[in-house]
C-alpha cells in the first residue's frame, strides 16, 4: 500500500494480465450544499414530525421540545433552509451582531429592516434574535457612535444582549426565496432563474501529469502529502498505458503554486504537465432574479391587480411599454425583488417587476416594449417573511415564538 494524504487511502492493485494501476480513494465527502444539522437539532425534527400543534393562527410549528434552542441550532436551521453560500460575493450576511453573554433563544422577530420603531418592538419582546432581512451593518465600521443611526441599534442589540441575523441575497438566490415567492404572484407558470447561483467548489484545478513507475508516483505523492494540509489535494484518478502512468489530481487555488513546484521538480511531470481550470457546477433552481413563462397569460391590467393583492398593496407604479396598453397580453414575465435593474437589464419579457429602478433604467426598459412595475422597495420582498416564518416556526421548538414585525414597513408611502 503506497501512502497517500491525509484523510484519503491509497490501495493499488496490480492486474498481472495488464499491470493494471488503479487509484482508489476513501473517507471523502463531498461538500453539500445544506450541511448537516447536530445531533440534537436532528432529533428535534425527528420527533416533530410525530405531532404538531398550533398555539395562534400567525405561528405554527411541530411540537418538537419544551426547551429553548441554544444559537449556534437556531444558526443551524437557518442555514439548511437558506445557505449563506447562495449570497452575492459583496453582501454582509450571516451573523452581525452576537453579544458576549449567550443565553437561550426563546423568541424571534422576522423584519425586513432594522430600524428604531423595530427595535423598540424588539426591546418591548424580550427579543434574543433579530432576522433582518437587510443587513443593519453592511459597510465596514470603524467606530461605535451614537451618532450613527446603524451602529446605534448594534449598541441597542448588544446592550439588550440581542443576536441580530441577516440572510439578505441568500433568500433571493435560494429556491423557493423571494424571488420564486414574488413571481408567483402572476400565477403559475415555467419559472427559470435570470442569474444562476454557481457551487462553491473547495477544488479549483485539475493537475494532469504523466510518472513512469510506481516508484515515481510514491515519491511525487510523499512530497505532495508534505506540503497538503490534508484538504488541499484529492487523487481523482490514475490510469496506466504504455508511457508510464497518467495521474490526474484537484486542488484548491491556495495549493496550486506549491503543488506545481513539487511537481516541476521530476522530469516526467515536469515534461507533461498540465493544468486546468475547473468550472464551478451551476445549483438549478438557485440565483438571482426570476422569468416566468405563464401559463395563462394577462392583461398588464390584470397583472396589476393580482401584484396588489399579492404584496398587500393599495397601489403600485406602472410604465407602459412601447406600443402598450392596459388590455396587452402579458405572456412573459421578469422578476428582481428590491432593486432589479441590473439583473433585469438585457432580459426579453413583456413585464419587468421589482421594487425600484432610475428613470433612465424604466425609459429604457419601456423604449424596448417592456412594461414596467415598481412597488417600492422593500415592499417586493416584505411579503415573503410571512412564508419564511412558516419554514421557520415549524423547524423549531414549542418554547420558541416566531413573531412578525409590525413596525416594519417601506419608508416611501403614497401621499
Amino acid at each position: 500500500m503506497l501512502p497517500g494524504w491525509r484523510n484519503l487511502s491509497w490501495t493499488f492493485y496490480f492486474l498481472k494480465s495488464r499491470r493494471l494501476l488503479i487509484c482508489k480513494s476513501s473517507n471523502f465527502n463531498a461538500p453539500a450544499l445544506f450541511p448537516s444539522a447536530s445531533s440534537a437539532t436532528q432529533t428535534r425534527l425527528t420527533s416533530g414530525l410525530l405531532r404538531s400543534s398550533v398555539h395562534s393562527p400567525s405561528v405554527r410549528r411541530l411540537s418538537v421540545s419544551a426547551s429553548p434552542m441554544e444559537l449556534k441550532e437556531v444558526l443551524q436551521v437557518l442555514e439548511q433552509l437558506a445557505p449563506l453560500s447562495l449570497a452575492e460575493s459583496w453582501d454582509n450576511v450571516g451573523l452581525l451582531v452576537e453579544p458576549s453573554k449567550s443565553r437561550p433563544i426563546k423568541t424571534v422577530l422576522l423584519t425586513n429592516d432594522l430600524t428604531d420603531a423595530v427595535m423598540e418592538e424588539a426591546e418591548a419582546l424580550n427579543c434574543d434574535l433579530i432576522i433582518s432581512y437587510h443587513p443593519p451593518l453592511f459597510r465596514p465600521i470603524k467606530r461605535l457612535v451614537q451618532k450613527d443611526w446603524k451602529q446605534r441599534l448594534a449598541i441597542r442589540a448588544v446592550e439588550a444582549g440581542m443576536v441580530v441575523f441577516s440572510p439578505h441575497t441568500s433568500w433571493d438566490s435560494m429556491k423557493g426565496g423571494v424571488n420564486d415567492w414574488l413571481v408567483g404572484g402572476l400565477g403559475s407558470g415555467q419559472v427559470s432563474v435570470l442569474s444562476q447561483a454557481l457551487g462553491g467548489a473547495s477544488h479549483s484545478h485539475k493537475l494532469e501529469f504523466m510518472v513512469r513507475s510506481p516508484e515515481e508516483l510514491n515519491a511525487v505523492v510523499e512530497e505532495l502529502k508534505a506540503s497538503d494540509d490534508g484538504t488541499a489535494l484529492q487523487c481523482s484518478g490514475t490510469r496506466p498505458n504504455s508511457s508510464g502512468i497518467h495521474v490526474s489530481l484537484t486542488c484548491s487555488a491556495s495549493a496550486l503554486t506549491p503543488s506545481v513546484q513539487i511537481l516541476l521538480k521530476h522530469s516526467a511531470p515536469c515534461q507533461s504537465l498540465s493544468i486546468l481550470k475547473l468550472e464551478k457546477a451551476p445549483l438549478p433552481g438557485h440565483g438571482q432574479g426570476r422569468l416566468s413563462v405563464l401559463d395563462q397569460p394577462v392583461t398588464v391590467a390584470t397583472a396589476i391587480q393580482k401584484m396588489k393583492s399579492h404584496l398587500g398593496l393599495a397601489n403600485l407604479r406602472l410604465a407602459l411599454g412601447a406600443g402598450r396598453t392596459l388590455e396587452s397580453s402579458v405572456c412573459t414575465a421578469a422578476v428582481c425583488a428590491g432593486s432589479g435593474a441590473s439583473v433585469l437589464s438585457g432580459v426579453q419579457a413583456d413585464l419587468f417587476i421589482t421594487g425600484e429602478m432610475s428613470h433612465h433604467e424604466v425609459l429604457d426598459a419601456v423604449a424596448k416594449g417592456t412594461s414596467v412595475i415598481l412597488s417600492d422597495h422593500s415592499n417586493s420582498e416584505r411579503g415573503f417573511l410571512a412564508v419564511f416564518r412558516e419554514r421557520l416556526a415549524v423547524r423549531l421548538p414549542d418554547a420558541v415564538t416566531v413573531v412578525l414585525s409590525k413596525a416594519d414597513r417601506d419608508p416611501l408611502e403614497v401621499v
